[in-house]
């Protein structure tokens, strides 16, 4: 299915249903680093098949607000980062290590004492049974290897432009089963970039290629403040931003609304496709689609309407689900203004 100009999508995750999920314990840590399995409200088979219905209701949600490109939502993951870092080998699940978040609280976090290697598909079935239930193009995400080993205690390499590779490698594993399996867009989330911009000049782009290597395009590198939920002051600008125009990702995904980030640092980016946050998640209130068509054009002034996607800023998960759909229903509404604007000029 070809893609219109100004494609929209969403960042990766959609809100868990409160009968899947118990919101107040998932929230206390934002977002979990290890296995949290106490946040379930069901288990063993029971837990597969309501993850399945919920999967179900988030991929009719973006189909009805009216998406080009859909995900499942993340709704079989505590975060978008520990489902995949913990599946793999050389983590000891039972003994977790601690290390401080963007908040300075101390949260526990995978403990490397063995060597990182993805010894099985981690998100395959995932993608297979989106597939099954959707006909849109789908986006599948994967916590990046400059994030995982910004968010692990390293025991056995001791070298963390050796862990950032094995990491890398087992990142490199999932995506091309994934493309080959069929999936239209691949995403590797690196929040971490703009976190630790020093260390991520050093390592980051070594480690996005080396995860991207022989990946078929589109692929996807997404970059935030961090959620709105728990991140409530945020830069207007990125520390971390024209060092990604040399990465071998075709696109680029930032958090652009809540920050209220200046349009002129897209230029940054001369030879990326921009998948653009125009929903600001920490403000309650759903957009008008006017609004959203003024943050658009804002972008447009900067990036050819060829180079851009149309996305909510990252976290939705941490919405009530009325308020997410709505949400995604004025970014299309908006999305739609715009494209009607640039059928008009190009006609004229």
């Amino acid at each position: 299915m070809s893609l219109p100009i100004l494609p929209t999508t969403v960042v990766g995750s959609y809100p868990q249903p409160g009968w899947l999920v118990d919101h107040e314990m998932m929230m206390a840590v934002t977002p979990p680093r290890v296995r949290m399995a106490k946040v379930w409200r069901f288990a063993g088979d029971e837990l597969k098949e309501a993850q399945d219905d919920a999967t179900r209701l988030a991929v009719r949600d973006m189909e009805d607000a009216g998406l080009d490109i859909v995900t499942d939502g993340e709704i079989r993951r505590e975060s978008y980062f520990n489902l995949f870092a913990t599946a793999l080998s050389g983590i000891d699940l039972d003994r977790p290590g601690e290390m401080p978040d963007r908040s300075g609280a101390k949260v526990p976090v995978p403990r490397v004492v063995g060597p990182i290697r993805r010894l099985r598909p981690v998100q395959l079935d995932d993608y297979r049974f989106l597939r099954s239930i959707t006909g849109r193009q789908i986006k599948m995400t994967v916590p990046g290897p400059f994030t995982m080993s910004q968010l692990a205690i390293d025991e056995y390499y001791r070298d963390e432009g050796a862990l950032i590779a094995a990491y890398a490698d087992a990142v490199n594993a999932e995506l091309k089963d994934l493309k080959d399996a069929g999936c239209d867009v691949v995403q590797i989330d690196e929040p971490y970039l703009q976190a630790k911009p020093e260390k991520a000049r050093k390592y980051g782009v070594d480690g996005i290629n080396r995860a991207l290597a022989g990946v078929a395009a589109p692929t996807i590198v997404h970059m935030c403040f961090g959620y709105a939920y728990a991140v409530k002051d945020k830069p207007t600008g990125y520390s971390f931003l024209p060092e990604l125009d040399r990465c071998c990702s075709t696109q680029v995904s930032l958090e652009a609304a809540q920050p209220r980030l200046d349009p002129h640092a897209l230029e940054g980016l001369p030879s990326k496709t921009v998948v653009l946050g125009v929903l600001d998640l920490g403000d309650p209130a759903v957009e008008t689609a006017e609004v959203v068509a003024d943050r658009i054009r804002g972008a447009l002034a900067s990036v050819d309407a060829s180079r851009l996607v149309i996305a909510p800023d990252c976290g939705m998960k941490y919405l009530p689900r009325e308020t997410a759909l709505g949400k995604l229903k004025a970014m299309v509404a908006g999305t739609s203004i715009v494209r009607e604007e640039l059928r008009e000029r190009k006609a004229s």
